[in-house]
């Protein structure tokens, strides 16, 4: 039979349940969380651009190669990763439910858009969501899951240090796929989606976070202007310089 004590606990736990699902799925708390996820995933296109350049070095695909099977067979990044993708999924569907909550609420205060002055990315922000989630989807389609779930990419076992192993030779891959125009141009449309996108959703996720201030709020939306532009053209260079190597 269940004591006093449990059944509070039970109730307790319950209206603390119940107030985070109300919470999250409110507005506000959509807003909270595409401010959360967008910043988590600001910071790791950084990173992924780095390995990325590795595309460039000129050495064959050894350091890139070996860079996409380390980022692929170890546990932690492992682990992080699948974190990545349930992290982009959650801002792709929360993004798709504050556009259509807000248009909804037509004529009323947006939703999405906090600032004044609109400008044309904060207008489509779920138009260049979607284009972006698209150009994921090809990314993915044509190097991840090949890579990971297909014997369509080739062995390489001569590298020092990782004789025997197995490197899957994914340098290959991309060359062959930044050698056909028409993927190298959903590439860059895909990219100036990504950085119309940034422009209004690096300032956007420390404004909704309560970031607002009169001294720190030009910094962010320099550094987000500096951002938006550098990071999808040190993207956007390697698929060029591929094409035309």
């Amino acid at each position: 039979m269940l004591s006093i004590h449990s059944i509070l606990r039970g109730i307790i736990f319950y209206n603390n349940m119940n107030w985070i699902i109300n919470f999250l799925t409110s507005s506000i708390g959509k807003k909270l969380v595409m401010s959360l996820t967008g910043l988590f995933l600001i910071t790791f296109l950084p990173v992924h651009l780095l390995g990325n350049l590795l595309l460039l070095k000129g050495d064959g695909g050894e350091a890139f190669n070996t860079y996409a099977y380390f980022m692929t067979n170890n546990p932690l990044i492992k682990f992080t990763s699948y974190g990545l993708y349930f992290f982009i999924l959650l801002h792709a569907v929360q993004g798709v439910l504050l556009a259509w909550q807000n248009k909804k609420s037509k004529g009323k205060k947006s939703l999405v858009n906090t600032y004044t002055n609109k400008t044309w990315a904060s207008n489509n922000m779920a138009l260049l969501g979607i284009l972006i989630f698209a150009f994921l989807c090809i990314h993915m389609g044509d190097f991840w899951f090949k890579m990971k779930f297909t014997n369509r990419i080739d062995i390489i076992d001569s590298y020092a240090g990782y004789e025997g192993v197995g490197i899957k030779d994914l340098y290959s891959r991309v060359s062959l796929a930044f050698k056909q125009l028409w993927i190298v141009l959903v590439y860059l449309i895909g990219l100036a989606a990504m950085a119309f996108h940034l422009l209004h959703g690096f300032a956007s996720a420390f404004q909704t976070l309560g970031i607002n201030h009169k001294k720190y709020t030009p910094i962010i939306k320099l550094l987000g202007i500096g951002y938006s532009i550098l990071i999808p053209l040190g993207f956007a260079i390697i698929p060029v310089i591929m094409f035309f190597k």
